[in-house]
């Protein structure tokens, strides 16, 4: 099993990686980040311009049971499980890849 998460983990690029990443800082400040807000950081981040493809994201990062989708108030709200911490954890050792900071998340400490 071990073998097969690294091999999971393996395939994640940056997108993916700051997707958890900012769902656990979120969750780390006890506020909710949601699709929109997420869109919104991508796109500052110069890494998508369409929700297509943050929805394509947020879905493949939900099959590998990586985060939890949950409909609260009409938004989508976007939390890590702890197989997601795990996969971040993991991500920060063998890769290279760097956090950015959140204009929804920052706005709100």
């Amino acid at each position: 099993m071990e073998e097969l998460f690294l091999h999971q983990i393996q395939k994640l690029g940056q997108h993916h990686f700051l997707i958890m990443y900012w769902a656990a800082e979120a969750e780390d400040l006890n506020i909710k980040y949601n699709i929109t807000n997420l869109f919104d950081d991508l796109k500052d981040a110069g890494i998508t311009r369409t929700k297509q493809s943050v929805t394509a994201y947020v879905e493949s990062l939900e099959m590998l049971c990586f985060i939890e989708l949950k409909d609260e108030k009409n938004r989508k709200n976007i939390y890590i499980t702890n197989y997601g911490a795990e996969a971040l954890q993991k991500l920060i050792e063998i890769t290279n890849f760097k956090t950015r900071k959140s204009r929804f998340i920052g706005g709100q400490k």
